[in-house]
C-alpha cells in the first residue's frame, strides 16, 4: 500500500476549537493538502513520534485547552525532525513568537484569511524541498 498518497503533503493540525478546525480543514483541502486534526499537543507529538504517517508540516494553535501550548508542541516535534515546517495560529500570543517560536516558523494572527494559511504552509514546504 506504500506510495498511494505520494505527492500529497499531509499536514498535522492541532486545534481544539471546532469552528477553527473546520476553517483550517477546508482551507488546506482546497489548497491541495491532506490533513489530520487532533485537539491536543500530546496526541500530535505521539503521532509524529510513531512515524506511521509522514507528516509534511505542523499547523498549531498556540493556546490550547490541554497542558501543552503550541510553542511546546513545535519544540518537541523539532527535536524529532529539526527541519519540520511549523505554522502557529494565535489570537493573543503573537508577541511571544520571537522568544517562544521555533526558527523558520510562520505566525498567523487570528482572524486570518484561509488563503493566508495555505500560502504559509506552501511557502514553508517549498523552502524545505530541494529544487
Amino acid at each position: 500500500m506504500e506510495g498511494e498518497m505520494e505527492g500529497v503533503p499531509i499536514i498535522l493540525v492541532v486545534e481544539d476549537e471546532e469552528p477553527l478546525q473546520e476553517i483550517v480543514h477546508d482551507a488546506l483541502k482546497e489548497g491541495g493538502f491532506d490533513l489530520t486534526t487532533v485537539a491536543s499537543g500530546q496526541e500530535a507529538v505521539a503521532m509524529v513520534e510513531s512515524g506511521v504517517v509522514k507528516y509534511s508540516a505542523l499547523v498549531t494553535d498556540v493556546n490550547l485547552k490541554g497542558p501543552m501550548k503550541g510553542w511546546e508542541i513545535a519544540r518537541l516535534i523539532r527535536q524529532i525532525d529539526p527541519a519540520f515546517p511549523v505554522v502557529y495560529m494565535t489570537g493573543a500570543a503573537a508577541e511571544d513568537w520571537a522568544s517562544e517560536g521555533v526558527p523558520n516558523s510562520v505566525l498567523l494572527e487570528k482572524p486570518f484569511a484561509p488563503a493566508q494559511l495555505v500560502t504559509a504552509v506552501s511557502q514553508l514546504l517549498n523552502a524545505g524541498s530541494p529544487t
